[in-house]
């Protein structure tokens, strides 16, 4: 068996504050291409297209709402027939994504990212999450991470709250997944051992998010831009995309992968089905009652799901939930990386047990 290598990946520039998108034009210029595709749906467009006036450079592609390969496959067909020397994914985690797969499948041509909602770490990543027609996960496409990101926290201000509050439920888990790495010696998302820097950017995603989320959902509320709001953008954009790619990942990913399976799930964000997922991996790998509870209290506190009903799946079948699990469990999953033994009985046992956890810790504590 070859030894692994510690390896770190990293987008080669980040940027971010308010106002940080309208220096798009000149980020292009820089990179010697004479225009831009700029993939956005309507809503992003609609926040942030009057942002670069009349920039002859960026030209508007509409996104229809969700990463598939024929969304893919349309990108790429535009950006080679209009022969774009860039390509900027403009909105949340699945445009993003779109934008990614479509600038490296179309010839590697420079990605931009430039989120305008803070729900995932997609913005900064080299991997694509790539779903079936019907909402269902397909697979992972791995490709180069972006030669920017452009976090405009003005911009992201004035999102609904519930794209934050998912945000953090993706951040949640960078942490626990990147210990299971580390743990088990498996390998993370580049293919390599973690790094020391991974470890410390996970673990401070992780503390970020518990001292700051609550009042950055607050900021968020009164759309204004603290310092409390853009540490918490960060922890969910940057140190989580970097923890996350370069830490490992575990049960929690793999668990919303399953979960996909579900019909009922399908109008949980990406975010929300994670911190569930969170739960189950703590639930699977026998964590402590009092890290449990942590957990449980944090996704309260900040409004993230912590059982099925929360996620939109009320009554769900036993097939279902079986469906889920072997999801989950499915050959090269993350969930493949705990140091425990992992079966789909098991992970069925364990998103049932986290599902009546979370139920009984809403009854004793309910929302205020």
């Amino acid at each position: 068996m070859t030894a692994l290598h510690a390896i770190a990946q990293f987008p080669s520039l980040y940027k971010q504050g308010p106002g940080v998108l309208a220096g798009l034009p000149e980020l292009v210029q820089g990179l010697n291409c004479d225009k831009a595709l700029i993939l956005a749906g309507p809503n992003a467009w609609a926040q942030a297209g009057g942002i670069f006036g009349q920039h002859s450079n960026l030209v508007h592609h509409p996104f229809t709402g969700e990463c598939t390969s024929p969304e893919i496959d349309n990108a790429v067909h535009a950006i080679q027939q209009g022969g774009y020397g860039a390509v900027v994914g403009l909105g949340g985690g699945k445009v993003i994504d779109t934008a990614r797969a479509a600038a490296h499948l179309a010839g590697c041509v420079p990605f931009i990212s430039a989120p305008t909602v803070a729900s995932t770490d997609a913005p900064t990543s080299a991997t694509t999450v790539i779903y079936q027609v019907d909402g269902s996960f397909s697979h992972y496409l791995r490709s180069r991470n972006p030669t920017a990101v452009l976090v405009d926290t003005a911009i992201i201000a004035r999102a609904p709250v519930r794209f934050l509050v998912a945000g953090l439920g993706d951040a949640l888990s960078t942490w626990f997944e990147a210990e299971s790495c580390r743990r088990s010696g498996s390998a993370n998302v580049c293919g390599g051992l973690a790094t020391l820097a991974a470890g410390a950017i996970a673990r401070l995603c992780y503390d970020t998010i518990q001292a700051d989320g609550p009042h950055a959902i607050a900021a968020c509320l009164a759309r204004m831009v603290t310092p409390a709001f853009e540490r918490v953008v960060e922890a969910n954009t940057l140190l989580s995309g970097l923890g996350f790619e370069s830490g490992g990942l575990a049960t929690a990913h793999a668990v919303h992968n399953g979960l996909t399976r579900i019909p009922a799930c399908h109008h949980a964000l990406h975010g929300e089905k994670v911190a569930f997922g969170v739960l189950v991996g703590l639930v699977l790998t026998g964590a402590p009652a009092l890290q449990i509870r942590q957990v449980l209290e944090f996704c309260q506190s900040v409004g993230l799901p912590s059982h099925l009903a929360a996620l939109g799946c009320t009554n769900p079948t036993q097939a279902e939930l079986q469906a889920a699990a072997e999801g989950a469990c499915a050959q090269g999953e993350s969930i493949h990386n705990e140091s425990v033994a992992v079966t789909p009985d098991r992970v069925l046992a364990a998103i049932i047990i986290a599902d009546r956890l979370g139920q009984d810790f809403a009854m004793v504590k309910p929302q205020q």
